[in-house]
């Protein structure tokens, strides 16, 4: 009698549970949705997250919260994540630093970017931009080359932490230029950029994003963009390649991921709107004014094959720099 109610009770619990289950996917969302971001409040990546996490909102009648977790150069965030429950409600919009340059150059991150995470799809470029105090009277590369052979050290730039996009392109560039300059890092844009139009550092190399309106502002001087062309925000800035580093390219994209295991009719309910998101032309619009460009995955498992080839590019680049992090 115990076996046939024992039998009763499974059978009620795979058919109906099944079927909660899917109905649950089938109406997700139906209650608030987390975008994890591993910056600080006022950061590309966050400022990014808001666009999204807005859109998100009106399109499935559901709020869409940003939750800043900033730490580790923003791998605390993706962490959190790589540990939710694979259902949808808990996202993160990470970077080039928590998914590639990271784990290849600290020694305890607790996830591993091509085994944790269930991509959904790229979102956005953000050129990188080298900027010096005008106070300095550094406006191009060379004068910097010769400013610091003639001042080993004394030089100063600001990152936004130790690991960053912003530290490994300088330290990329000033190896590169075959020149000392002491790092400051900090945990945040904000805090960097104010240092280094107050005069405190002289330099720093952050996204044209936060960067571009004290650029135009006259705060900050342009001295060269990351990537090897022009980028169409700065069209009268030259290149780092044009300058005299050849072959110098990097930036940083940002993609929006979903814990390993999350149901794929979730991802890719996901990944629709999230295209649909990057074709409207107001957002397209909203993130160029952002300095941003808009990007369209075609597939998760395309974002996850970048996420891969980014991972052996960026771990390449970190052994050639000599950088670790305990």
């Amino acid at each position: 009698m115990r076996l046939i109610k024992s039998f009763v009770v499974i059978s009620y619990i795979l058919l109906f549970g099944g079927n909660v289950a899917a109905q649950s996917i089938a109406n997700y969302p139906d209650r608030t949705v987390t975008i994890i971001v591993g910056f600080p409040p006022g950061t590309a990546t966050d400022t990014v997250a808001r666009v999204l996490a807005e859109r998100f909102t009106n399109k499935f009648g559901k709020t869409f919260i940003v939750d800043n977790k900033a730490g580790q150069g923003g791998s605390m965030g993706s962490a959190f994540v790589a540990k939710a429950a694979p259902d949808g409600y808990t996202l993160v919009l990470s970077a080039t630093a928590p998914l590639a340059i990271n784990p290849n150059l600290y020694t305890n991150i607790t996830y591993d970017p091509r085994k944790n995470f269930a991509p959904i799809g790229l979102v956005s470029w953000l050129p990188y931009v080298f900027v010096t105090n005008p106070k300095t009277g550094i406006n191009t590369i060379q004068q910097l080359t010769e400013k610091a052979k003639a001042n080993p050290g004394q030089l100063t730039y600001a990152s936004i932490g130790n690991g960053s996009t912003s530290h490994l392109l300088m330290s990329m560039l000033t190896r590169q230029a075959g020149i000392n300059v002491t790092h400051i890092p900090y945990k945040g844009s904000a805090q960097s950029q104010t240092d280094v139009m107050s005069g405190q550092v002289d330099m720093t190399f952050d996204t044209m994003l936060t960067l571009m309106p004290h650029i135009k502002a006259g705060k900050l001087k342009a001295v060269a963009t990351g990537g090897l062309t022009r980028s169409q925000f700065a069209q009268d800035v030259p290149t780092l390649d044009e300058q005299g580093l050849t072959g110098f390219n990097a930036g940083a994209w940002l993609g929006l991921l979903a814990p390993a295991g999350t149901p794929k009719p979730i991802i890719d309910k996901l990944h629709k709107e999230l295209n649909a998101i990057l074709d409207d032309p107001d957002v397209i619009k909203r993130l160029n004014e952002l300095g941003s460009e808009s990007l369209k995955s075609n597939s998760p498992a395309e974002f996850s094959a970048f996420i891969q080839t980014e991972y052996t590019k960026w771990g390449q680049r970190v052994r050639d720099s000599g950088a670790k992090i305990e």
